[in-house]
């Protein structure tokens, strides 16, 4: 029987050998996918004040210094900012570490050179990390190599939990008898007495459950690994696998990682303090964690720091000054967490790749984000939101709203908010809340009419009652949102003001499935129910959706397919997939040309012309409003030269809100827009389109500063014959833009 026993705890001890052999040789740690902001580029010219990089660099986690010590630190001086650049990797190729200096002058970035004073005409800033695509049980982490840590790391480690690493056998055999003559004497577990190699087998192997078993079990493994593995290579493992931390459904584990999630900073990056509380995070990540339970940490990391003083690690000294500095710890985790974005990058991935190439290759994703647009983006929305809130109080009820910015050449998609809670990762009202679109879909209608030769801005058409019958039987009779007719009016004006009887009267007279193939040429992605009320926006889609319809407007009839994800690099730096820019043409250029032009007008004669007071003197933009019926639903949607904004306003339950478009969404767009330093917008007139002023109330041909007229300039096929004003001369005269209160004293009398 003694001899049976002996053989099988003899079989279980060589089980164990090999099975922790085995699975040690093949580690591989799963390493979630990681997802990156586009890179800031810099250049003499660029229009990027000493204030604006100096932030730039502060979202990249870089430290403002007196002495350029080390990467990932900074000095600014009168007109220059010296930059400790960190070595970085791109979506095509690398970048060592280097030292760039940056002057400025009154225009922005004056000037560049790198250390040896030569002259750097482009240098891009690190991208900057948005967050993980990690697996369903929540582990992440960044491996670093051995030459990647830090040697002041493992000295502490062993100083404070196993100082006999280098020498023992993976267990203390003292340290065991110690913990289980107190264990027995209280009948639990309480000490622990385990080595860093016990705690490596624990978190790699094992459970954390307290029981004697497992505790045997953990012993005999730690001694396996010891026996086959050298010391160098456990603690590498050690420092990669530890758990020291909890991010939400994220468990933080290694220091690689630790250092970004607490401080923002590569960990070679980190000082003596910083490294002293990582060390005292690993006795009990959630008891000592330093955002929840800071004096509690600071008390262990003052610990940690005298035990590295009195076994010599570091000089007294050190020790004391480090005792007097702060935790540090950021406020969140590393880098920046955009949800809504990051919501459009997995959905966009999950299309070419499985779940668990996403969640366990390493694969680095470099997408088309800009941080400071997603953060204009979202200032925007959560003040105007504020505001309108004040404005229009509803009991308890909150207005929501999503914004899309994308570039109309690229097709990049450069922010994404998807409500008022910018950091909550839930309901993405971006990508999926359909909402009726109104009156955003009036420029596409007015170019289905354009298409066909047989309208022009200046084309005189009839906004009279209108009534069709149903298929049901029933009659659909729509009005005005001022419940008044206007009679004969020109199509510029029916846009801009957005009249939805003289927009009904040409649609249906266009047919319903010339204006649906328009929007789909555009990029519609369903077929909308063919009924008349389509022809006043009764079409529910998304606000990425209607970006992409606009992006096609913005860039001249050219559809180019939305993108949030550039390029796909493996864990080796291998290239693995790109995603090229993809145009189309879908549209005359001449007729969207003149559309876009009408939208023009929307912004200074139509409802469009409140954001005169919030754009910047002399910015020309193109736009669109629109509200769904009894107000749900609030858009604008509008374009300058270099950027396409859509924004929606509502509340989730679909309650009337009370706002037009001019009056919810707008505010957001122009706040937004203002502060984006986007170009004017500045089309050149093609082939075949010429350009006339005429007047904005009845389309006849008018003149700057004829008495009585409302002179807009519109685009118009090249030998179109406006009637003259009378007693005021003929259009096809030309001329330059019009005094702007002109523009106000048309909105105060109508």
């Amino acid at each position: 029987m003694l001899l049976a026993g002996l053989l099988g705890c003899a079989g279980y001890v060589y089980y164990l050998d090999l099975m922790v052999t085995h699975r040690f040789e093949g580690l591989r740690w799963t390493l979630p996918a990681r997802v990156y902001a586009a890179p800031l580029d810099l250049y003499a010219g660029l229009d990027l004040s000493q204030l604006q990089l100096e932030h730039e660099l502060q979202r990249l986690s870089y430290h403002r210094v007196t002495d350029l010590e080390r990467p990932g630190t900074y000095r600014v001086t009168a007109d220059r900012i010296d930059v400790a650049l960190r070595p970085a990797r791109f979506a095509d190729g690398s970048r060592p570490a280097t030292v760039l200096s940056v002057h400025f002058g009154p225009a922005g970035i004056q000037d560049m050179r790198d250390g040896s004073g030569r002259q750097v005409p482009v240098m891009r800033l690190d991208p900057l990390l948005i967050g993980s695509i990690f697996p369903s049980d929540g582990v992440d982490r960044i491996v670093v190599t051995p030459g990647q840590v830090p040697p002041l790391l493992p000295a502490a480690l062993k100083a404070v939990e196993d100082r006999t690493f280098d020498t023992n056998w993976g267990v203390d055999p003292m340290g065991i008898l110690r913990a289980a003559w107190i264990d027995l004497r209280s009948h639990r577990i309480e000490e622990g007495a385990s080595t860093l190699t016990q705690q490596l087998v624990r978190s790699y192997f094992l459970s954390n459950r307290q029981t004697f078993g497992r505790k045997i079990r953990e012993a005999i493994m730690a001694v396996a690994l010891t026996e086959h593995f050298s010391k160098a290579d456990l603690m590498n493992a050690y420092i990669n696998e530890i758990f020291l931390g909890q991010d939400g459904n994220r468990s933080i584990h290694g220091f690689g990682l630790a250092s970004e999630f607490y401080f923002g900073r590569p960990l070679p990056e980190l000082d003596l303090s910083q490294i002293a509380t990582l060390v005292a995070i690993v006795r009990g990540p959630t008891y000592y964690d330093p955002r929840r339970h800071p004096k509690r940490t600071l008390a262990r990391r003052d610990l940690v720091l005298s035990i590295l003083a009195q076994q010599g690690v570091v000089k007294p000294a050190q020790a004391l000054v480090a005792q007097r500095q702060p935790l540090g710890v950021t406020s969140g985790a590393e880098g920046a967490y955009y949800p809504a974005y990051l919501d459009l990058v997995r959905r966009t991935l999950q299309r070419d790749y499985p779940e668990k190439e996403l969640t366990e290759a390493g694969l680095r994703v470099y997408t088309s984000l800009q941080p400071r647009v997603q953060e204009l983006a979202e200032r925007a929305l959560d003040a105007q939101l504020r505001a309108l809130d004040r404005r229009h109080h509803r009991g308890n009820a909150k207005l929501e709203g999503a914004v899309v910015v994308t570039s109309p050449q690229s097709g990049d998609v450069l922010a994404i908010v998807g409500g008022r809670d910018a950091d909550f990762d839930g309901f993405n009202r971006a990508l999926d809340a359909d909402r009726s679109i109104g009156s955003l879909v009036k420029p596409f209608i007015y170019l289905t009419a354009l298409e066909t030769g047989r309208y022009s801005a200046a084309t005189i058409i009839q906004d009279q009652p209108v009534s069709i019958r149903l298929a049901n039987g029933r009659y659909w009779r729509p009005h005005n949102y001022t419940r008044r007719t206007y009679g004969p009016v020109p199509v510029v004006r029916a846009l801009a003001d957005s009249l939805n009887l003289a927009t009904v009267g040409v649609g249906m007279a266009l047919g319903l499935d010339k204006v649906t193939d328009t929007l789909r040429r555009f990029g519609l992605q369903q077929m909308p129910d063919q009924v008349p009320a389509m022809l006043l926006g009764a079409i529910d889609i998304s606000p990425l959706q209607v970006a992409q319809l606009y992006n096609g407007l913005a860039n001249g009839g050219f559809r180019t397919p939305l993108r949030a994800v550039q390029a796909v690099v493996s864990a080796s730096g291998k290239p693995l997939q790109a995603f090229p820019v993809q145009v189309t043409q879908v549209a005359p250029a001449a007729d969207v040309y003149q559309v876009d032009s009408m939208m023009e007008q929307v912004m200074t004669h139509g409802t469009g012309l409140p954001a005169i007071r919030i754009l910047p003197p002399g910015l020309v933009t193109a736009g669109k409003s629109g509200t769904s019926s009894q107000d749900r639903d609030s858009w604008f949607a509008g374009f300058s030269g270099g950027d396409v904004v859509v924004v929606w306003v509502g509340y989730d339950h679909y309650q009337p809100t009370g706002l037009t478009g001019s009056e919810g969404a707008l505010p957001v767009w122009a706040h937004l827009m203002a502060s984006l330093g986007t170009p004017s917008l500045d089309m050149p007139p093609p082939e075949g389109v010429t350009e006339t002023w005429i007047d904005f109330l009845t389309g006849m041909g008018a003149q700057p500063g004829c008495p009585g007229a409302v002179p807009v300039q519109v685009a118009v096929p090249a030998g179109t014959q406006v009637p003259p004003m009378p007693g005021c001369g003929g259009g096809n005269t030309g001329g330059t833009v019009f005094e702007r209160a002109g523009q106000w004293l048309h909105r105060l009398l109508h």
